[in-house]
């Protein structure tokens, strides 16, 4: 198996990890997430405001937040951005062409495209990454992988 090849996920997977993000403007993030930047709709609960969303074996869902149902998960104030502290690292295929739809949407990265390495024992990993905030204020980081090399001496 290609490294690419992990990108192509059977119907019926589930990822051990899924973050659940709640969203002030539900139609707005499904639009962000899926139109610009690649995610499909694994299944949706409207009358719930819920969303589960996919792209290869990143999973995420998104909830509305609504004063008509008790969300149990609110530890605390929600203020913009959301998340902080926390960036979400999603590997894709192809960090460039999505790159891309975020310039030409008018949006500003929060960090531009660069190549990082990260060291791990005795090499070094590679990944071409970016950030981007979603509507919320989300910190996403997509990342392309480079492969590995090893360490430098220094």
């Amino acid at each position: 198996m290609t490294h690419d090849d992990q990108f192509h996920t059977p119907p019926d997977h589930w990822s051990t990890l899924v973050p659940e993000m709640l969203v002030t403007d539900l139609p707005r993030s499904r639009s962000f997430y899926c139109d610009l930047i690649g995610f499909t709709e694994k299944f949706g609960r409207p009358e719930d405001g819920f969303l589960y969303l996919e792209m290869g074996h990143a999973q995420i869902m998104l909830e509305a937040i609504s004063d008509d149902r008790k969300q149990a998960w609110i530890t605390g104030p929600l203020q913009a951005p959301f998340g902080r502290g926390l960036n979400l690292q999603i590997e894709i295929p192809d960090v460039q062409s999505i790159y891309a739809r975020v310039l030409a949407a008018g949006i500003t990265p929060y960090r531009q495209i660069r190549a990082s390495w990260y060291r791990e024992g005795a090499h070094e990993n590679g990944q071409n990454e970016f950030l981007v905030q979603d509507p919320d204020g989300y910190l996403l980081r997509f990342v392309q992988h480079l492969g590995a090399r090893p360490v430098a001496d220094r």
